[in-house]
């Protein structure tokens, strides 16, 4: 199914079976390498069937990017969901990513989603300022959090809470002093 518009020669699709191979071939954001194909098959299988907000950008039928909101396990954090993306370099910056995440916010909204968050790297500037572009704010960062080969680096907490669907908790968080 193809949702929303077509931007600079792409579609954003509802992830679907056929797209799963080219699912698995993304870059692995927090991964040495891909994860077994197996897993790749029952992570969106299991989101399909769940009808997790989980889409995709094609351009002549090649996955080239995705985004998904897949909520917190516990009942207790049932309200929050935890945004993951990723899209091929020749693709950013052309307004491809803001299709992407629209799409995927829109569709977490629907679905009553209060709380939407992620984790990015200090370093990743360009992702950083789409996702303050779609609403994100920055709650915190993570000294040393990701590391390899002996390098490490910070990543920034952000999120969405979305006051209509919890108007006390943003009212708090908003009001609340930050405090080191």
């Amino acid at each position: 199914m193809t949702v929303g518009t077509r931007t600079a020669g792409l579609t954003i699709e509802r992830i679907a079976p056929q797209h799963i191979e080219g699912f698995h071939r993304r870059k692995y954001l927090a991964f040495l390498e891909a994860p077994p194909l197996d897993s790749t098959r029952k992570f969106v299988m299991d989101n399909i069937a769940n009808g997790h907000p989980q889409f995709v950008a094609v351009a002549d039928a090649t996955v080239v990017g995705w985004c998904d909101v897949i909520p917190m396990a516990r009942e207790v954090y049932a309200h929050r969901g935890v945004l993951g993306m990723g899209l091929l370099p020749s693709y950013r910056g052309r307004g491809c990513g803001t299709a992407l995440i629209n799409t995927t916010l829109a569709e977490a909204r629907r679905q009553g989603f209060a709380r939407i968050e992620l984790a990015v790297h200090a370093d990743n500037t360009a992702a950083i300022v789409l996702y303050r572009s779609a609403g994100f704010r920055t709650e915190g960062v993570l000294k040393c959090a990701a590391g390899l080969d002996g390098l490490y680096k910070d990543l920034i907490l952000m999120a969405i809470v979305h006051e209509t669907l919890a108007p006390a908790a943003a009212r708090n968080a908003r009001d609340r002093p930050i405090t080191s």
